[in-house]
């Protein structure tokens, strides 16, 4: 019988993919849980939530019926000039969790085009204020997605690199600066943003941030001091602060928001990712009363022109709130704490090794950095050390020389041991 991977080869193109190099894709029959069962019979542990989105595990049975209630009564209509209920519901869940005062909520497709919804909001909220503000400002080692304007925003890297010419120039500042034990929560080093927003403030839009968390840059963790800092200097100098919340948003960071370790409001917040537990594509930029009203006008050229022909997708929308109801119901805050007691455990220990340059925890994520020749997501090491835990029956998908775990809030004890001694075991062996 053919393969589902022979078959893939023949008519697929998968993403983030040299498919001349690349091994051939696992086909996937099912998942279960923390689980993923492939074609062979094989079982995987998903130790990165299938791209960091799946926080309650494969085919949950609360979400799977969530899901076939809604489909039984209406599965899509167009969202400009209709509503329905699973759009309003799950719009006024998510305005009674997050940061206080964003209480408009515009939904999009996915992570990179809430950022890019959210960058247009910005940059066009000036212009109804008659303000000719056109620059954005973004840190080292960002990364907001994969669409123009949110590559713009990402610093320079192999994901943005063959499309340099055609971005627009973003003014950039280095994150805080890190002490060396790691757990100061109050030590934080100003590397410039105040000077480019004092230098800059008149052309400034909007700032734009990973809070506490950059994903795809590293596993960079901030302190909470900073991101209380970058919000004084918004305030100070009249810009807008857009909190990019596709990652850390929904518990990865240990809190529901990222936000909330500094206890700060952004003007914009972006989100996506866990937002539908990994079932279907959905994004939400949520936005401050005063963002909303200065859209509202007679004049319709003041109008935001962003959309969607599955903006607001019922099925999406009804999966999103149940998701918000598993998590309340499941505790799941609490399964965090758990999981990063785990992870504290087996990797914190790994510092000693001379192979290791760091390691970073915040909630539900650890990473590992490991001192290489050459650093960054097209680090050598990485395939290898993909294919080494794929050997051992764990997914996991390295950032070059940084090795990351982050697994559905589902996981158990004894599997979380089992998962985090394989890769004390990988990381240990490169010594």
């Amino acid at each position: 019988m053919t393969t589902l991977s022979t078959r893939d080869r023949r008519v697929l193109w998968h993403p983030y993919t040299q498919e001349k190099t690349a091994p051939p894709p696992l086909g996937v029959k099912g998942g279960k849980g923390v689980w993923l069962e492939l074609e062979d019979g094989r079982k995987i542990l998903d130790g990165i939530s299938s791209w960091w989105v799946n926080i309650h595990g494969h085919t949950n049975p609360f979400l799977n019926e969530a899901l076939i209630q809604q489909a039984e009564k209406l599965e899509h209509v167009m969202f400009a000039g209709f509503t329905h209920e699973p759009a309003v519901e799950l719009a006024e869940k998510l305005v009674g969790i997050l940061p206080a005062g964003l209480d408009r909520v515009f939904y999009s497709d996915n992570g990179s085009t809430a950022v890019e919804v959210a960058m247009k909001m910005a940059y066009q909220y000036w212009q109804n204020l008659g303000e000719n503000r056109s620059t954005f400002v973004a840190l080292a080692h960002a990364y907001h997605g994969d669409t123009f304007g949110a590559m713009s925003a990402s610093d320079s890297s192999a994901f943005t690199k063959p499309f340099r010419s055609l971005l627009f120039d973003v003014l950039r500042a280095d994150p805080p600066t890190v002490p060396d034990d790691g757990l100061s929560q109050q030590f934080f080093c100003d590397t410039g943003l105040e000077a480019v927003l004092e230098r800059n403030h008149r052309n400034i839009a909007a700032v734009i941030i990973e809070p506490m968390l950059q994903g795809a840059g590293g596993m960079q963790i901030w302190h909470s001091s900073y991101l209380e800092h970058v919000r004084e200097l918004c305030d100070k100098y009249n810009i807008l602060l857009i909190a990019d919340e596709v990652l850390t948003g929904f518990g990865r960071t240990g809190k529901m928001f990222a936000c909330e370790w500094a206890d700060i409001s952004p003007d914009i917040i972006c989100l996506s990712k866990a937002l539908t537990a990994g079932y279907l594509p959905l994004g939400v930029t949520a936005a401050t009363n005063a963002v909303y009203f200065a859209f509202l006008s007679n004049d319709r050229a003041k109008t935001f022109f962003h959309g969607h022909s599955y903006t607001a997708n019922p099925l999406a929308c009804a999966v999103a709130s149940a998701s918000l109801d598993l998590f309340e119901r499941e505790h799941c805050l609490g399964r965090v704490a758990t999981i990063n007691a785990k992870i504290n455990h087996y990797l914190l220990p790994l510092l000693k090794l001379e192979r290791v340059e760091d390691v970073r925890i915040i909630g539900g994520v650890g990473a590992v950095e490991l001192k290489t020749q050459n650093d960054g997501y097209l680090s050598d090491i990485g395939p290898y050390l993909y294919k080494e835990f794929l050997s051992r029956d764990l997914l996991l998908r390295p950032l070059g020389n940084v090795i990351y775990f982050m697994p559905p809030y589902v996981i158990t004890d004894a599997e979380m041991d089992w998962a985090l001694g394989h890769i004390a075991d990988v990381v240990t062996g490169l010594c």
